[in-house]
């Protein structure tokens, strides 16, 4: 068994992927969010629906559930699994676009870092379909808000 208090570390220290073979695979599912800060005229564009580039909240959607799929290719120790469930919801404020994405499987690991990437890439979509019209908007608050299953099982982030 791993020496180290680090999952990803080996006995020499050295960074490994977990071996994660000999674990049944079970339900799992985690919820993470975040919010982009946006001009009131980009708001305006948004609410309307006349943003220059087009359906910004339907890029970001579709951007950030080919992200939740993809986050192995882009964090190297993250296991490839089966995304079975993607949702990504996108909701206008006075203030920008709060990003909820909530990820599912029935696998060996966790979709934490699944969750947050489509949180993240959701976020980037939103920035690139606008950041003609106001290059000061910003990304905030990236967070994991929950996750299910596995051997650590309910974890809700407190109030």
């Amino acid at each position: 068994m791993n020496e180290t208090p680090f999952t990803h570390l080996n006995a020499a220290g050295q960074a490994h992927m977990v071996d994660v073979t000999a674990k049944t695979p079970t339900v799992r599912s985690a919820t993470a969010a975040g919010f982009v800060r946006c001009s009131a005229t980009v708001i305006g564009e948004l609410r309307s629906g006349t943003a220059p580039k087009g359906d910004v909240l339907a890029v970001a959607r579709i951007a950030g559930i080919q992200a939740a799929k993809r986050t192995a290719e882009l964090l190297p120790l993250a296991h490839i699994i089966g995304v079975h469930g993607a949702q990504v919801d996108l909701e206008i404020t006075d203030d920008g676009v709060a990003v909820t994405a909530t990820v599912r499987t029935a696998d060996r690991t966790g979709v934490e870092m699944e969750a947050l990437t489509a949180v993240s890439v959701a976020a980037l979509a939103i920035i690139d379909m606008v950041k003609g019209m106001d290059k000061s908007v910003q990304i905030e608050n990236v967070r994991l808000l929950a996750k299910s299953g596995g051997r650590s099982g309910e974890w809700l982030r407190p109030e």
